[in-house]
């Protein structure tokens, strides 16, 4: 068996991908259009894949400005 001593290979993954990661399908594709990206594009960066910087950083811009928004009252 080839590689058996070695450890697995798993990509670290900030704070604002996992956030992102666990928004819905439609909130994903909103912040990707706000980030003039495709959802696909998105999902990667949100995986830990091999994206952009000008991408990741544009990403992480609209996840803060959503995140920071207040709720609306009811």
């Amino acid at each position: 068996m080839r590689g058996h001593q070695q450890s697995a290979v798993r990509p670290e993954i900030s704070e604002s991908q996992r956030a992102f990661r666990a928004l819905s399908r439609h909130r994903r594709t909103k912040l990707a259009r706000a980030a003039q990206t495709t959802l696909v594009k998105a999902d990667q960066w949100g995986r830990g894949d091999g994206v952009a910087p000008e991408l990741a950083t544009a990403l992480e811009g609209a996840l803060t400005a959503f995140t920071s928004k207040p709720a609306k009252k009811a």
